[in-house]
């Protein structure tokens, strides 16, 4: 979280009833971790299950959701900083083949993706539209 500027909001070990039926799992123990991005307006949660385990990992083309992603303003930067922080990249960041934005990806300690964005066309919205 600190190299990618996230801030921890929330920190507890969760157990009980109420997990349990929000889940439909019995005798849940989950550590849960929120996070949030440094304007605040956008809020992560991780979750490291103490009691349920599943060490297989999904792939890019699996139905629903298979990594996480984060724009960034100055993904060269970032790069350098996470690279000698050992953290390790399918590639370097590259241009788009349509030049709107630069593109990596990393693994988190998990193994799950992180694509790290930066929008280079000042015509493209958050959303990855342009405007118009």
């Amino acid at each position: 979280h600190d190299l990618l500027g996230l801030k921890i909001v929330r920190d507890m070990n969760e157990k009980g009833e109420y997990i349990d039926n929000m889940l439909s799992l019995d005798k849940v123990q989950v550590h849960t971790v929120k996070l949030s991005a440094t304007q605040g307006d956008t809020l992560i949660e991780l979750l490291d299950f103490k009691s349920h385990k599943d060490n297989q990992h999904r792939n890019f083309y699996t139905i629903g959701a298979s990594h996480v992603a984060f724009t960034v303003n100055n993904i060269e930067e970032l790069y350098k900083t996470l690279s000698k922080n050992n953290i390790k990249f399918n590639a370097p960041p590259q241009k788009s083949p349509d030049g709107l934005v630069k593109v990596t990806f990393c693994n988190d300690p998990d193994g799950t993706p992180i694509e790290l964005v930066e929008i280079i066309d000042s015509t493209v919205t958050k959303t990855g539209n342009k405007n118009g």
